[in-house]
């Protein structure tokens, strides 16, 4: 990881520290390497299955920063770098009739049978445009829980009022860090106070960013992937989440479902496992668990 000069040190050091916890995994699948982080806590009970979390669009798995350490406790915890996203390979293009997405999943999954074994069943949970890959990833492997954080492909009302500024048409790093806050503001945070890690992690997964995740999300497909489900699933938005309406959403992904659950957290944003760490964590382990 490469973080800009002018990152904050405390940053740097947050970051390192967690990531020291973990051990590197760079499988490949069909020529694409997918760089992979394994968690294991020293009370880790091994008959229980993994837990793999996908971060969102212009993230990395850096978007668990804040959840790593309670969740890998109590399990094993596998974060990837998505295919096309920081350390990880971009995925080629779709060919023969694929989905956009289909590319991304076919290394993603890949590479994880490679690090546990095909067919291994895992607990499964996905962060906004993550949410809709792991939507659509349980309808193709063994998932025995899902929990859906702030997803895409909900093709629901958003609630966003301001426009998202180019950052890569900056004149220079003062305009771009600019434009990088004005971003994550308008899209991710509740709280607008400068917070120099999310603004740090945010710059780096912004620059790591091959593939475009918005056209995917945008396009729906997350209730008809849920609608093949059968395991457990957990539905969960920050209130102020303003790439959804989140209350009435839950309630129309849940009611009738008696596998589904709904979570609206208060005074959060769309990264609602990051600015409600604890609240995240304690619904997920209980859940998970």
């Amino acid at each position: 990881m490469n973080f800009a000069p002018d990152s904050d040190p405390a940053t740097r050091t947050f970051v390192e520290r967690i990531d020291v916890l973990s051990t590197r995994h760079d499988p490949v699948h069909e020529g694409v390497h997918v760089r992979w982080r394994c968690f294991k806590g020293d009370g880790v009970d091994p008959t229980r299955p993994p837990i793999v979390l996908l971060h969102g669009g212009h993230g990395s798995w850096m978007h668990w920063i804040r959840n790593v350490e309670a969740l890998s406790a109590r399990h094993t915890v596998w974060l990837p770098d998505m295919p096309g996203f920081l350390d990880s390979d971009k995925p080629p293009a779709p060919v023969g009739g694929q989905a956009p997405i289909d590319p991304l999943l076919n290394a993603l999954g890949g590479t994880l049978d490679l690090l546990i074994g095909a067919g291994t069943p895992v607990d499964l949970g996905g962060f906004s445009f993550g949410g809709l890959v792991a939507s659509t990833f349980a309808t193709r492997h063994t998932v025995r829980r899902l929990a859906l954080i702030g997803s895409g492909g909900h093709a629901s009302l958003r609630r966003l009022t301001l426009d998202m500024i180019n950052w890569r048409r900056s004149v220079d790093r003062a305009a771009q860090r600019a434009a990088l806050k004005h971003n994550l503001d308008a899209l991710m945070l509740h709280d607008k106070a400068f917070d120099p890690l999310a603004f740090d992690i945010h710059d780096l997964s912004c620059h790591g960013t091959r593939f475009r995740s918005k056209d995917v999300s945008m396009a729906g497909g997350l209730q008809a992937a849920i609608d093949t489900l059968t395991c457990p699933l957990m539905l969960m938005w920050g209130e102020c989440d303003v790439t959804a309406d989140p209350r009435p959403l839950v309630a129309r992904l849940t009611t009738g479902h008696p596998n589904r659950e709904g979570a609206v957290v208060d005074a959060a944003g769309h990264w609602v496992q990051y600015e409600r760490a604890d609240e995240v964590n304690r619904l997920l382990l209980r859940f998970f668990d």
